[in-house]
């Protein structure tokens, strides 16, 4: 808190109305963003001179200047409130960071519904199931529909060109609608059937299942009585290993545990009383904060995005339940209830998560340590005052030349930062020139760092030998950057993993650290990502060049003429042998773009 600001003077100026308050640091950072029920009381008690904990006592400090936001309502202030902090992060504030999206069952509405493994975007009019914890849920799930139903999983591309069965009409996991094996009534049955398991109402599916197989056996059609026997077998198997006893409606249970400045979130699943699994996630934040504020934010920030179940049993009571309890039914569009003090079966599921999480977090916390220390001997090896924050690594990929592609990968702390990888698409230099190729990334990446946009890295890692360094210190040095170190990352004697040479002080000094070494693993770590992501970007720019047609640099000729022409001439050889008094012939193609045609492609 810098001298100027008085903290208590400013909170006698403010409403005791609900809102949002927004704490500002240097430079206008966001270092806290909460909720009040009453703005007045809640922002003096940060001034006041009852003791903090270090968290909010190290914020405190910091605090230039607040913000507020008078509100209706609490719930519209708690809303507004979880709004901001996934906006502008701020650094105080636990972040729950999770960008895995959930994955679903999707059920297409085609006239043969496809049923398969989805993630992202729901479009209309397809049904969705889920979500899943997992993607091994999803698909179990999918075995067990496709097994029981035979409902098709192949792609329209491929369903709409089939002339014969394919392999999953033959091991008994598809009815080949395809073609024509299963008529539109039997496969709607089978899909009805597969929505009710995916439904969580199998035990209604079972009691239909066996009133047709008794009525089949009546009718002396054994055949298809069998059939409705092995399915209902199947769907009892099922729900033998995930039935919960007692348990019919949708809930999570959602436990969270803290320990030495790190915390858990773990999440069990179940869906139509039957156990999806679980799910462990862990929120960061700055030195220490109570398990149940951490609950409340993690409930919040994650279940504003992912469709709620009717009750969630968690592990503290949480700060202004009932209004957190008003904005989840809000959003979720049917009430939703926080159950924190659970009994019977329901109590030894919340035990059940919590024994979980702290097994989870113990593992998380041994990852850590040996992060920390990999983190340690890279400060080591390189002869740093202190460990890096931020590493960056560039490598180049092209085939004999064509398509190059540069990639910038950057990790610090806590692993990959996937939102500052970069990816440079190299013009303009002789094929398969390496040194030109990095020359160019890395003035397009530290031209950018000139002007203000992003952040330098601790250590910058070459992949490559002397000369890729000294390339970078050129770069460095017209541009006047300095104040981190620059390593040459050579591979080893047979390109063998682990016994690297880093090359140091401008290629002056190198060092074999050798495959103990717990700062090369990281070095080999970071390296290795850049070299993936320089491939997958080349591979892409590679496959769209051959995609390229010679039509596409004729001005005027767009997706509807190339069609055109394509199809008068049978192929770009047809159009090639064609004369301009050919081409004129085909529907858009007047004499003067004839001409522009057949002068590009006799070039």
């Amino acid at each position: 808190m810098i001298e100027g600001f008085d903290g208590r003077a400013f909170a006698r100026t403010l409403t005791q109305e609900p809102g949002v308050y927004r704490m500002l640091g240097a430079g206008e950072a966001a270092l806290y963003i909460g909720k009040a029920r009453n703005l007045k009381k809640r922002v003096e008690s940060y001034f006041s001179s009852r003791p903090h904990d270090a968290r909010i006592t190290s914020m405190v400090m910091q605090v230039e200047r607040i913000e507020v936001i008078v509100t209706r309502t609490e719930a519209e202030a708690l809303l507004l409130e979880n709004q901001l902090i996934k906006a502008l992060k701020p650094r105080y504030n636990i972040d729950l960071r999770d960008d895995k999206s959930y994955p679903w069952i999707r059920l297409t509405a085609d006239e043969y519904p496809r049923v398969a493994f989805h993630r992202g975007a729901r479009p209309a009019p397809d049904r969705f199931f889920g979500p899943f914890p997992s993607a091994w849920a999803v698909r179990e799930t999918l075995d067990l529909v496709h097994k029981t139903f035979q409902i098709r999983g192949c792609e329209d591309s491929v369903y709409k060109h089939r002339s014969r069965p394919c392999l999953q009409h033959q091991i008994k996991r598809c009815s080949a609608p395809c073609v024509g094996l299963i008529n539109s009534h039997e496969y709607a049955a089978s899909v009805r059937h597969a929505t009710l398991v995916l439904e969580g109402k199998s035990p209604l599916l079972i009691d239909e299942l066996c009133a047709e197989m008794d009525a089949a056996a009546a009718d002396l059609d054994f055949e298809r009585a069998a059939k409705l026997r092995d399915q209902v077998a199947a769907l009892r198997r099922v729900l033998a290993a995930q039935f919960v006893q007692g348990e019919r409606g949708e809930l999570d249970v959602v436990v969270c545990v803290a320990k030495h400045g790190k915390a858990c979130v773990e999440v069990l699943f179940f869906r139509g009383g039957m156990s999806l699994g679980n799910r462990s996630f862990f929120p960061r934040f700055l030195g220490e904060a109570p398990e149940a504020e951490v609950l409340r934010a993690f409930v919040l920030q994650h279940y504003s995005a992912q469709n709620l179940p009717n009750e969630l049993l968690i592990s503290h009571e949480i700060e202004d339940q009932a209004v957190v309890e008003e904005v989840l039914s809000q959003e979720a569009g049917h009430r939703v209830r926080l159950i924190a003090s659970p009994r019977g079966d329901r109590a030894k599921w919340l035990e059940m998560a919590r024994r979980t999480a702290e097994a989870a977090l113990a593992t998380e916390l041994a990852a850590n340590a040996t992060v920390h220390a990999q983190w340690e001997d890279v400060a080591q090896l390189l002869g740093l005052h202190e460990s890096p924050k931020r590493i960056e690594c560039f490598d180049i990929s092209h085939t004999q030349g064509e398509g190059t592609v540069a990639s910038c990968v950057v990790f610090d702390a806590n692993g990959p930062v996937k939102n500052d990888y970069r990816r440079f698409n190299i013009e303009g230099i002789e094929p398969g020139d390496d040194y030109a190729a990095m020359r160019q990334a890395l003035q397009r990446r530290f031209a950018r760092l000139i002007k203000g946009e992003g952040i330098a890295p601790d250590v910058l890692l070459i992949d490559g030998g002397a000369g890729q360094l000294a390339v970078a210190h050129e770069v460095l040095d017209e541009l006047s950057l300095s104040g981190f170190s620059v390593v040459g990352v050579a591979k080893g004697p047979e390109r063998r993993a682990g016994y690297e040479t880093l090359l140091l002080d401008r290629g002056l000094r190198d060092i074999a650290p050798g495959p103990a070494s717990a700062g090369l693993h990281l070095i080999q770590k970071v390296r290795d990502e850049a070299h993936r992501f320089a491939i997958t970007g080349h591979r892409a720019r590679r496959a769209k060049a051959r995609q390229r047609s010679a039509l596409d640099d004729v001005p005027g000729i767009g997706a509807i003429r190339r069609r055109a022409l394509l199809k008068a001439f049978g192929g770009l050889r047809g159009i090639e042998r064609a004369a301009v008094e050919d081409l004129i012939t085909v529907a858009g193609i007047d004499r003067a773009l004839a001409q522009r045609i057949y002068d590009t492609l006799h070039a």
